[in-house]
């Protein structure tokens, strides 16, 4: 009988005990839910008071990524990033010859763009996807093509090869990669291939592997332009299939991506090919309907997107520069790339100002992208300064080249 009461007895103390740690685990819980929340309060109160504080002209020149010509920081490029707000660079064969010299020319855009009165990091983009599409192919890792990754890799290869890119990149000062490429195709070099569940499964890994080296990346080119044989860069397309054809293929590695994923890790670049089935006037990069609606609406993208070069053939042919940065901001895009010529660059940043100025633009719309590029810009960016002496180690380094040769695939 004794043993029975101790034994009850003890059941009760037991009992008590747990009831109290899981009391105080569940107060701890909830205090790191606050503390959670009160950050993310204190950021959007940060961000919105940036933002009240900026004028139409710093606004509109955060959505703008642009190239420049060459390997110094050049006087054109000053004057867009001092003057017009410039929110970010891309880099070309043209403004790269050796690690140490783009390491140093990251840096020299770094620190003028801290000078200006916002003081805000610059976006330091290029396209460095592997295969064909490598800049300063000579003095970096000889990336090999998704296509070839796709055919004979893993998705755990997939993982390591855009991490040693994305370790190269971000040892030069190059903080945005607008890789991996998701379109599906058999024939593309870019693509890894026609399966929708694959291209997923890869580009989920290439993201990781970028992330992990401190640099974003970007999803391309939505909705999926595996289907058009017409280059974008030259003339206009349209991809003639149906909505629940698209959204069971081209699209499903996108909507799974940014269904699994942190948003704020990747862009989304929009390609510049007409989908009728979606909108039978405007490409993708201009359609509310296939950004707004489809994109941010339907698979509920909360990052940024980007357009591609508004300088292709497929929309500079049928649309006024100054007319384009406005018609992509109405789509719903957050950044406007043009990468070639400064003419072409002041036209669509005077399009813009002066289309929010004619109300043709609400200014609650920049807002909008404004607040989304601050928000990456303040979280997601860390110390852009870079140490050029490094870079020259990192890039292209022995341990680098073994593995890629390991893999037989580089080619």
């Amino acid at each position: 009988m004794k043993g029975k009461k101790y034994m009850v007895a003890l059941f009760i103390v037991l009992l008590s005990v747990m009831s109290i740690m899981f009391f105080q685990k569940d107060n701890q819980s909830e205090t790191k839910k606050e503390e959670s929340i009160g950050a993310s309060t204190g950021s959007v109160e940060k961000i919105e008071k940036m933002l009240q504080s900026m004028t139409l002209e710093e606004k509109v020149g955060q959505l703008m990524m642009v190239g420049f010509k060459g390997t110094e920081r050049s006087g054109e490029i000053t004057e867009l990033i001092e003057k017009k707000y410039i929110g970010g660079v891309i880099y070309f064969d043209r403004n790269m010859k050796s690690p140490k010299q783009v390491a140093s020319l990251s840096n020299s855009l770094q620190q003028t763009a801290k000078q200006n009165s916002l003081s805000l990091p610059l976006m330091v983009a290029t396209d460095q996807e592997g295969g064909d599409i490598i800049r300063m192919k000579e003095r970096v890792s000889p990336l090999p093509a998704q296509q070839n990754l796709g055919q004979y890799a893993t998705s755990e290869d997939m993982y390591k090869v855009a991490n040693l890119n994305g370790k190269e990149l971000s040892s030069m000062g190059i903080n945005i990669n607008f890789a991996p490429v998701l379109d599906l195709s058999k024939t593309d070099k870019r693509s890894v291939g026609q399966d929708p569940k694959k291209a997923y499964e890869y580009g989920k890994r290439a993201i990781q592997g970028l992330n992990d080296a401190s640099v974003t990346g970007a999803l391309k080119h939505f909705p999926g332009n595996g289907r058009s044989e017409i280059d974008p860069h030259v003339e206009t397309s349209s991809v003639e299939a149906t909505q629940l054809d698209l959204e069971n293929s081209d699209i499903y590695p996108f909507k799974k991506i940014i269904s699994e994923m942190d948003n704020q890790n990747f862009f989304v670049m929009v390609t510049h090919i007409k989908y009728p089935a979606y909108d039978k006037e405007k490409p993708a990069s201009l359609s509310k309907v296939i950004i707004e609606d489809l994109l941010r609406g339907k698979l509920r993208y909360k990052g940024l997107v980007i357009t591609d070069d508004l300088e292709m053939g497929a929309v500079n042919k049928y649309f006024s520069y100054e007319d384009m940065g406005t018609e992509a901001i109405l789509a719903g895009a957050d950044i406007l790339l043009v990468c070639h010529e400064y003419a072409h660059q002041l036209e669509v940043y005077e399009g813009l100002l002066e289309a929010v100025k004619a109300g043709k633009v609400p200014i609650e719309r920049i807002d909008q992208s404004v607040k989304r590029v601050l928000t990456y810009k303040l979280y997601t960016m860390n110390d852009t300064k870079v140490d050029p002496n490094q870079a020259e180690k990192v890039v292209r380094s022995p341990e680098s080249l073994k593995y890629i040769e390991s893999l037989e695939l580089a080619k």
